[in-house]
């Protein structure tokens, strides 16, 4: 199984629903390591990296997201190692601040 680093804005109601945290547990739950982050344009970016499926399985549930959020749009793209240095040493999924 191939490893993969994807970088996703998702688009809509996502901000005050939980997303981030949901975003996090959800990503842990499965072994994928990354970030999840408020936009100050109201929508929440993210990165995940880890297998495959695993990766393309997560974007699928941000699809829906967590009770209360109503996702209009995910643009997905490729992403490098780089992207991974925004959490902080040690962290494998971090909830970074709102940019």
């Amino acid at each position: 199984m191939a490893a993969a680093i994807r970088h996703v804005t998702i688009r809509g109601r996502v901000q005050g629903v939980g997303f981030r945290y949901w975003t996090r547990r959800t990503a842990t739950a499965r072994g994928l390591e990354g970030w999840v982050r408020n936009r100050r344009d109201g929508s929440v970016e993210a990165v995940f990296a880890g297998p495959k499926e695993a990766v393309a399985d997560m974007i699928e549930l941000c699809r829906r997201g967590p009770d209360g959020a109503r996702v209009d749009s995910i643009d997905e793209m490729p992403a490098g190692p780089d992207m991974l240095n925004l959490r902080k040493n040690g962290e494998r999924f971090a909830e970074l601040n709102t940019v």
